[in-house]
């Protein structure tokens, strides 16, 4: 079992934005983007005009597969969850009553995350993290037509890229390359357990960017 970790995103826009402008985060998969994996929309905020703001997000490595709920592309909420961690699998299940479980975890493969679909029918599945015990996790990558008896057989990384865009909700389904191109990407593993990034917008191109503030 890998060591547990938070990493808290700072973000802050000084107020140097002449339009409400919206940042969109989301993590990306190792492979099969927009073929059998999608993105979620994980978060969204939205700085004002010539206001200074700030928008807080937090990453915890607790991983976890979910069966989602899904309404008009987007992830509403998960029937049911198992954490799970790297070098483990697991098994989606469905009692007559159409009552979703996982039946626990068992070893798997050496870096890879692993659920077979034991439901019968076509099913969906999605990663995410537990921030609290307990608690339904942030669904961040969604899986569909599984099979019965296929599994979802998948690495993950905290990849987080972000976006300037308002055209998505927060916990959608990304089925295509948004059309902005991203302003920021980094694994969010190796940096400090809170990171303060500064989100700017430079007056002479337009062009918007986060940095890491060496100190506010």
């Amino acid at each position: 079992m890998s060591t547990q970790f938070t990493r808290t995103l700072n973000i802050i826009n000084k107020g140097d934005f002449p339009d409400d402008t919206t940042l969109m985060l989301t993590f990306q998969p190792i492979e099969g983007l927009y073929k059998d994996t999608f993105p979620v929309c994980w978060r969204v905020g939205t700085f004002a005009a010539n206001s200074p703001g700030s928008m807080i997000v937090t990453y915890k490595n607790q991983l976890a597969f979910t069966r989602p709920q899904v309404l008009d592309g987007n992830i509403v909420a998960c029937s049911t969850w198992q954490d799970i961690n790297v070098g483990q699998k697991t098994t989606l299940n469905k009692d007559p009553n159409g009552v979703y479980s996982f039946n626990g975890v068992s070893a798997g493969e050496d870096g890879y995350l692993i659920a077979a679909n034991n439901c019968g029918d076509i099913e969906e599945m999605s990663i995410g993290f537990e921030i609290t015990p307990g608690m339904p996790p942030s669904q961040v990558l969604y899986f569909d037509n599984i099979g019965q008896g296929s599994n979802v057989t998948t690495q993950f990384t905290p990849v987080l890229s972000a976006y300037v865009t308002s055209q998505y909700q927060q916990t959608q389904i990304l089925r295509g390359a948004v059309q902005t191109g991203e302003i920021w990407k980094q694994d969010l593993s190796p940096l400090k357990e809170t990171t303060t990034l500064i989100f700017s917008r430079d007056s002479a191109t337009g062009k918007y960017s986060l940095t890491i503030a060496s100190s506010i």
